[in-house]
């Protein structure tokens, strides 16, 4: 009797975003190791079914450019935005220790340079370190200020020929309001580019969005809380809310 072959991922590569708040204790700052080793712990899995993984991380957790705009700052804002690339940097070796402490085979690459912690990030170099099984955790942003983490994973996306864009949340996808202070917010488990910029929803930014509609780039935003669902994600199952350049009703 022949036995089942293991469930494949339909994704061949993706790129996964991961918000620097992702690594920290629910409501804290800082990173937060246990919250780091559990989506290790997921992402390895998620490799595990057959998936190539670029993770862009961003640096919330650490430092928001924001917490200088004041009236009497000192610090400029395109500073401020290169110190935040610094602390995704951080998030990233965090990353990397804990993927590698369960056996992952790791790169981090950073849009900044600097060999003594990282690689320089290479196109055809990360492409290559994903064909060979490698999980690559792209750090530093684009390098430039003034461009968010969301808009360089979409970039990396697309400059890295993912199949997909996914984006961890703490909510089970894409709603009408904040659910999480709106109970009655309406989820939507199918969009459109188009419907979420018309409708302004609070997805990614807008240059993302844009980046990704303009060149036809699937977008999961899924519950990254839930165990277990980074895999699902990958394996292609139902969960989450996807942005694509037509909804599926």
């Amino acid at each position: 009797m022949a036995t089942a072959e293991p469930t494949r991922a339909p994704f061949k590569r993706i790129i996964l975003k991961l918000s620097g708040e992702s690594l920290s204790h629910a409501g804290e700052r800082g990173i937060g190791m246990e919250e780091v080793l559990q989506i290790a712990q997921e992402v390895k899995q998620a490799q595990e079914v057959g998936c190539q993984i670029g993770l862009v991380v961003g640096g919330g957790n650490i430092l928001r450019g924001a917490q200088f705009k004041s009236a009497h700052g000192n610090i400029q804002e395109a500073t401020a935005h290169y110190m935040g690339m610094l602390a995704t940097v951080i998030n990233a070796l965090a990353l990397q220790d804990a993927l590698e402490s369960l056996g992952a085979d790791t790169r981090v690459m950073s849009a900044i340079h600097m060999h003594g912690v990282a690689e320089p990030y290479i196109r055809r170099r990360a492409k290559r370190h994903l064909e060979k099984g490698r999980i690559v955790i792209l750090a530093a942003g684009t390098g430039s200020p003034f461009v968010t983490t969301d808009t360089a994973a979409a970039q990396r996306a697309m400059e890295l020929e993912a199949e997909i864009l996914m984006k961890a949340t703490r909510v089970e996808g894409v709603y009408s309001d904040d659910p999480e202070r709106n109970p009655h917010a309406v989820f939507y488990s199918e969009l459109d580019y188009a419907t979420v910029r018309e409708r302004n929803l609070r997805v990614m930014d807008s240059t993302a969005i844009a980046h990704c509609m303009e060149h036809n780039m699937p977008i999961l935003v899924f519950n990254f809380r839930k165990a277990g669902n980074i895999q699902r994600a990958v394996r292609g199952e139902k969960i989450g809310t996807r942005i694509s350049s037509k909804a599926v009703s």
